[in-house]
């Protein structure tokens, strides 16, 4: 009896994403897949906005050329079909990658799914509310105001360089108001904004050796490393009196506080959603007792 052939491993390859929409939950799906597998190398190929038969060729001459795996986001059948057809006969994965989730939800809510490509990216309330907020996490960065922050969902406090700004972008792209207040020493916290009962505080904090390696690398960047030779923005001592002043203030107003040292701005964002869910059912059950 001959022994079971071990398929050699494949380090490089193509992967094609098409989509009938932007492709940007194929694009997430597809790296959160991918970075579960060491030692390869990938290349994306994207085509989104596929809704015709003559856009769809295009994409199968590419793939024809270069066969790899195929991950899509197709709800036109014929479309699907043809695509899946070539990919059988180039023996190649082809995966329909929202089909499990729309066959789960269809079940459970006993409806047929509409079938129309890009709804989730449709004109509507929702839409003009994370417009709304990309505005107002633009508006309020880095404290450049104070009058409004009663508006804010979110105001996250922190030193120089704890991913307050690309934070607050993030949260403003699921429709979140985030606003940010930087933590400068020797000028105290705004006193009028600790009243504000709407928001919620988040204390963003970091190790001093990373602060450290980020603001010289920010300068370097930015060919500012003369005006910061000496200065206490780059000493680690002061940095880390920085970072002491910062968790008394987090401590004293009982904020929640997130350490972003190991935690990319997408993880930092998952988390603060968490606490924002519960400080709101805190605020509506408060308004419900009186």
């Amino acid at each position: 009896m001959n022994p079971p052939k071990v398929k050699k491993p494949i380090r490089e390859f193509r992967i094609y994403l098409v989509s009938d929409a932007t492709g940007t939950t194929l694009i997430g799906l597809a790296r959160a897949a991918l970075s579960q597998f060491d030692g390869i190398e990938s290349e994306e190929r994207f085509w989104p906005m596929i809704r015709s038969e003559a856009q769809l060729d295009r994409a199968i001459e590419d793939i024809r050329k270069h066969p790899g795996p195929v991950l899509f986001t197709l709800v036109d059948r014929k479309l699907r079909h043809k695509l899946q057809d070539v990919c059988a006969d180039l023996d190649v994965p082809c995966m329909p990658i929202l089909d499990p989730i729309l066959r789960s939800m269809s079940s459970y809510l006993g409806l047929p799914s509409k079938g129309v490509p890009g709804l989730q990216h449709a004109l509507d309330e929702a839409y003009f509310k994370r417009m709304d907020a990309v505005d107002f996490a633009l508006s309020f960065d880095d404290g450049q105001h104070l009058d409004g922050l009663n508006e804010a969902d979110v105001i996250l406090v922190g030193v120089s360089r704890t991913s307050k700004t690309p934070t607050c972008i993030f949260l403003a792209r699921r429709g979140i108001r985030a606003a940010n207040i930087p933590l400068v020493p020797g000028v105290p916290f705004p006193e009028k904004l600790l009243g504000l009962e709407k928001p919620l505080f988040v204390g963003l904090t970091e190790s001093a050796k990373r602060l450290e390696n980020l603001r010289r690398s920010r300068l370097n960047a930015e060919d500012n490393k003369k005006d910061y030779e000496g200065n206490e923005y780059l000493e680690i001592e002061k940095i880390e009196e920085e970072i002491k002043n910062a968790r008394r203030l987090f401590s004293k107003n009982k904020w929640p506080v997130i350490d972003v040292t190991r935690r990319s701005v997408e993880e930092t964002t998952a988390e603060i959603i968490v606490l924002l869910q519960k400080h709101k059912g805190k605020l509506k059950k408060a308004e419900e007792n009186g």
